[in-house]
């Protein structure tokens, strides 16, 4: 499982360190996608494959599915770590994340979520967390 908060820079190329708490789970090759919320997902192989699997089997006559389809799978690149433990974020996905300079990586269970600074900040205030926590009370949380 995947969990905490790293904060990194995002050099002229477009590398990204991966925190070595996560190197260690995700291995030497994984897969960074666009996400929801304005974020890049990253996934350990066998994670993604269970992901995929899910994207293969949803109906191809539903324009809602092919359409989530597309979102995660146009997007998706394979990433290799470098020996100074980077990946290099192609310019699509940094795009779409606008990361350019800063940027904070999280674990979030199955999966890392890599967000530029700002949007990290804005999109992540929690003064309505008790009221969040009350509505997931149906969902055993």
């Amino acid at each position: 499982m995947f969990m905490g908060e790293y904060n990194h820079t995002v050099d002229a190329k477009g590398r990204l360190i991966v925190p070595s708490k996560f190197r260690e789970q995700l291995g030497d090759e994984f897969v960074v996608t666009k996400g929801l919320d304005g974020c890049l997902f990253v996934y350990e192989n066998t994670e993604w494959k269970i992901l995929e699997e899910k994207l293969k089997n949803l109906p191809l006559t539903n324009a809602n599915a092919r359409k989530i389809t597309r979102f995660f799978l146009a997007g998706a690149s394979q990433c290799e770590v470098d020996k100074q433990g980077r990946i290099l974020l192609p310019a699509v996905l940094r795009e779409f994340a606008k990361i350019e300079k800063e940027a904070v990586m999280v674990g979030v269970g199955n999966r890392i979520e890599i967000w530029s600074k700002e949007s990290w900040i804005s999109a992540n205030v929690y003064d309505d967390v008790d009221e969040i926590a009350e509505s997931m009370e149906g969902l055993g949380i």
